[in-house]
């Protein structure tokens, strides 16, 4: 009778392991990469145009930071004020993903341009971010900013 529980141990931690694998897996589901791109693409720019700072809110996970190009870093508060004092001037923006990967463990990274159009000047930027899934929602917790120049 020891003998066969001894046998059988491995076979419960093999068990154990294959079920918390596959937990992890059922993390991310098939609508995940349509769910982050209507957030950039659409969510994400109507925040700071609209200045929607409960939108914003909703993005941003609490311990969110921002860092721009020149090295500053700014925490979710910083930048639910800064949209609440800042209307967006252009006259249109559309977001580019370039980058877009969904990883089994619930993060996610989205990178790409950003285009900005303002009467006769068109700008660009570069952004890199970074997500996590919590209670089925996207919440961004690092963007990098870099890279804005203005091309006439």
């Amino acid at each position: 009778m020891h003998y066969k529980m001894k046998n059988f141990v491995p076979i419960i931690i093999l068990h154990w392991m294959v079920s918390a694998c596959s937990h992890e897996a059922e993390i991310i589901t098939p609508n995940d990469l349509q769910r982050l791109r209507y957030l950039k693409e659409v969510e994400w720019p109507k925040a700071y145009r609209e200045q929607d700072a409960v939108l914003l809110d909703r993005i941003l996970r609490e311990d969110f930071q921002l860092i721009d190009q020149a090295g500053g870093r700014y925490s979710k508060a910083d930048e639910i004020a800064w949209i609440k004092e800042h209307a967006i001037e252009h006259d249109s923006f559309y977001y580019e993903i370039k980058r877009l990967d969904v990883y089994p463990n619930g993060t996610a990274v989205v990178a790409g341009t950003g285009h900005i159009f303002n009467d006769t000047t068109y700008a660009t930027y570069e952004s890199s971010n970074v997500l996590i899934k919590e209670n089925d929602e996207w919440k961004a917790i690092l963007s990098q900013v870099s890279g804005y120049k203005e091309i006439n």
